[in-house]
């Protein structure tokens, strides 16, 4: 008798640790959507994060979208509409196509990028230009699956200092990505108080951000690991993003009552 309950405990403990780690954190359905502002008062315009599923060589694969545009004042003298598309594996996070069109105040970029692991190579075809060309990968993230690979790590046991790290592949380039976690925070927010996860990428200084480390971003600090805001100082002025509306998230979105 001791032995079979020690047996079924043991079981237990097995089955509650597996479905742990196989936990959903995101699935078809889920869509985010994110108020601008600029230098904190301007409002910039919206962004929109959804996933859908869809099939690459019969097999299902996500498919993601991610939509931004100016609006208001903003928009009449700095135009931004941008359409980023991300065909990845469901179990892997493995990108298989990564389109980008985007025209950011007549700044244009229309390309598509194919990602074949057995030969691996990129093949990044450029509409604009009317240019194929062969990059060399091997473990990569395209711009948009790389924020969903990141929402899977576990960051139970990450402390102050620590990052995350992976190569990200963008303009027939790949660019070594590193999160820093600066640590936990309660944010106010329009949904009440949250418990959030506050992170630190590290991006390329130049064209549009002021320096390597101007940008944070919080995450719920729950299983969904949405970002639920981000600050960035650009070369001109600074940018503020904010969760604004959700549906179809695959956890309860905790909310913090005091």
């Amino acid at each position: 008798m001791k032995k079979t309950l020690l047996v079924c405990i043991v079981f237990s403990i097995t089955i509650s640790l597996y479905s742990q780690e196989k936990k959903t954190v995101f699935k078809k359905g889920e869509w985010l959507r994110y108020k601008m502002s600029y230098s904190g008062f301007f409002k910039a315009g919206n962004a929109t994060l959804s996933i859908d599923t869809d099939t690459i060589d019969k097999k299902e694969v996500f498919h993601v979208t991610g939509k931004g545009w100016t609006t208001g004042v903003i928009k009449w003298f700095f135009k931004v509409n941008d359409v980023y598309e991300s065909y990845f594996d469901k179990e892997t996070i493995k990108p298989y196509i990564f389109k980008r069109n985007i025209n950011e105040g007549g700044y244009k970029i229309n390309r598509e990028v194919k990602f074949n692991y057995e030969t691996q190579k990129a093949t990044v075809i450029d509409f604009k230009l009317q240019t194929k060309e062969s990059i060399d990968i091997q473990n990569i993230q395209d711009m948009m699956s790389s924020f969903y690979y990141l929402r899977t790590q576990d960051v139970s046991k990450l402390i102050v200092g620590d990052e995350i790290a992976l190569d990200m592949f963008l303009d027939a380039q790949i660019y070594p990505f590193k999160l820093r976690f600066l640590g936990t925070e309660i944010l106010k927010t329009s949904f009440g108080k949250i418990k959030a996860l506050k992170f630190r990428p590290m991006v390329q200084a130049g064209r549009v951000f002021k320096a390597n480390e101007s940008v944070t971003i919080w995450i719920t600090a729950d299983a969904n690991k949405i970002p639920i805001k981000l600050k960035a100082s650009l070369a001109v002025g600074s940018l503020r993003a904010e969760l604004d509306a959700y549906k179809g998230l695959a956890n309860s979105f905790k909310i913090i009552y005091d």
